[in-house]
């Protein structure tokens, strides 16, 4: 029998208690290595060149070079997966940078008050460092993303969009693909930590033709415009007379996830019907799958992010395997793909 393959991982945290702390936690899982720590990005460059870890958790503010600095460094090909440990407080724009350029997931740890609750995180942070360990590696530089011109609108009034592990680099694909006269509204649950949603949607806003914001109560949903669930909480779709609008409900997660991709499609088919179109991009799980049903059931459709572009072909698959997907598409042509599907 072939033996099983273990993940191995480099530490990156210039707190040394942290780099203690983060070894102790990760060597609790016999599917994890931990073969290494640097105490700054330099050194991390060194380790990774040296060790060729598969997985790096990587503190973003460190001296020398910091995290974002080590993932401009990283090549194309190659690279081991990124895991960032961040205080969301303090370093939430860093935090959504780092994972728009390509860091697979992010664990909110604590204040630097509080090191100690390091420890609380344990089962968080082995879930996502061997769920990194477990996904797509880059295999060269991403395809080009050409903007997408409008099209004639058509029956659908509102695109939901759900996504996880690898979601804010899938997003900013996507959205940025956009055309600005976009005929409909699009609703967004993304499976992050909260503190960190409103940093993504300032910068997403600043980067796409399509106006990005974080979802508060009552806000409209209207053509050409994105909302984003805000982290920690469900996105609720009402129909409030002509408008569609934003409930934010702060109850327990579905399925371990909140914002839920689930709740979110569920209720835009209940507000809307059929004019409702669902995207499924990258992500571990199966969040989405009965939220597509959902779909299904009032005619509308859903589209799925295919599995060459995904770094976790999860949710997407999910849903392909429920028979549940009209149509998939590499994140590079997601927007085509919404734009003739409308």
């Amino acid at each position: 029998m072939t033996a099983r393959r273990t993940t191995r991982v480099l530490v990156v945290d210039d707190s040394a208690f942290a780099r203690k702390v983060l070894r102790e936690t990760l060597s609790t899982s016999a599917d994890l290595e931990v073969v290494g720590a640097a105490r700054d990005g330099l050194e991390a460059l060194e380790k990774i060149a040296e060790l060729k870890p598969d997985v790096v958790t990587l503190d973003l503010i460190m001296p020398n070079l910091d995290g974002i600095g080590v993932l401009r460094a990283l090549p194309p090909v190659g690279a081991p997966r990124v895991v960032v440990v961040s205080i969301s407080d303090e370093n939430s724009v860093l935090g959504i940078e780092a994972l728009q350029m390509g860091a697979v997931d992010i664990v909110q740890k604590p204040t630097a008050l509080a090191t100690d609750r390091l420890y609380e995180l344990s089962g968080e942070l082995v879930a996502k460092v061997l769920a990194a360990g477990a996904s797509r590696p880059r295999l060269g530089e991403l395809p080009a993303v050409r903007p997408v011109p409008r099209r004639a609108g058509g029956r659908t009034r509102l695109v939901v969009v759900g996504a996880s592990t690898g979601g804010p680099q899938a997003l900013t694909r996507l959205l940025t693909a956009l055309p600005a006269d976009l005929p409909c509204a699009i609703a967004i649950a993304l499976h992050i930590p909260p503190g960190y949603t409103e940093a993504l949607a300032r910068r997403l806003d600043q980067a796409c033709a399509v106006g990005v914001f974080e979802a508060s109560p009552g806000a409209k949903l209207v053509p050409g415009q994105v909302m984003i669930a805000r982290g920690g909480t469900h996105l609720r779709i009402r129909v409030s007379g002509p408008d569609l609008t934003a409930h934010l409900d702060e109850t327990a997660p579905r399925s371990g996830f909140c914002p839920s991709v689930d709740v979110l499609f569920q209720s835009a088919a209940e507000a809307v019907g059929s004019a409702v179109l669902g995207v499924v991009l990258t992500g571990m799980g199966s969040d989405g799958v009965e939220g597509a049903r959902a779909i299904d059931r009032v005619h509308g459709r859903t589209l799925t992010e295919s599995e060459e572009s995904c770094v976790v072909y999860g949710m997407p698959r999910a849903v392909v395997e429920a028979n549940l997907s009209a149509g998939q598409a590499p994140i590079e042509d997601m927007a085509r793909k919404i734009v003739e599907s409308l």
